[in-house]
């Protein structure tokens, strides 16, 4: 599996396209916006468009996810069902955000912790890892060692925890006690910005840093 990054929106959020490179067969990962690019990505790709993938309800990483369904006739899998009342006031959202306009919508599945996820010949895991939005979810594939974190972690940084049901304490439980299991090894993708490795964070980052606890 090769992964490709797109970042799409004002908040430049990264999109990215999940390749299986036996079938070409692809997932977008949270499609925010800009769906002229993203399908431009995947004609150069050369993949056909078999699922969309979300880690949580923000609208920088759904508001073109239903979209994204009609258009290509794919499913929509995730985030948690927890993250529902974001997807309920996704209209308001849009409009409040000078975003193009978005109507709520109904994932075709709801994920939950332990659950996998596919496409083309690929399986990822689904880790259920709530502080930023209370129903936000991580897809990592062992094989390829990769996680898709959107929100939860970013190089040198976490997810903010502001927003209506962020938690602080939740978040950094999440980080440490599901992610870093998972292995120094695996690298990541944020919701935005640079790419890391868990282990570069553990080592660094002044939030979840092993030193900061002891």
């Amino acid at each position: 599996m090769k992964c490709a990054i797109v970042p799409v929106t004002p908040y430049q959020q990264n999109c990215s396209i999940l390749v299986c490179e036996t079938t070409r067969r692809a997932a977008l990962v949270d499609p925010g916006g800009e769906v002229p690019r993203l399908r431009a990505a995947l004609e150069q790709l050369d993949v056909t468009l078999e699922k969309v993938f979300l880690t949580h309800a923000h609208l920088d990483h759904c508001a073109a996810a239903d979209i994204v369904r009609q258009e290509f006739g794919v499913p929509i899998e995730g985030p948690h069902r927890d993250d529902q009342f974001w997807l309920d006031q996704l209209g308001a959202a849009t409009r409040r955000s000078g975003f193009p306009p978005a109507e709520p919508f109904e994932p075709d599945r709801w994920l939950n912790d332990g659950d996998t996820v596919s496409f083309g010949s690929q399986t990822l895991e689904v880790i259920h890892c709530p502080g930023h939005t209370p129903g936000h979810v991580v897809f990592f594939h062992r094989g390829v060692r990769l996680a898709l974190v959107g929100d939860v972690l970013f190089r040198g940084s976490i997810g903010r925890t502001d927003f209506p049901r962020g938690d602080y304490d939740t978040l950094i439980h999440s980080i440490r006690e599901k992610l870093w299991p998972l292995g120094d090894d695996v690298s990541f993708v944020p919701g935005h910005g640079p790419m890391s490795t868990f282990g570069e964070e553990r080592a660094s980052n002044p939030f979840v840093a092993d030193t900061r606890f002891g």
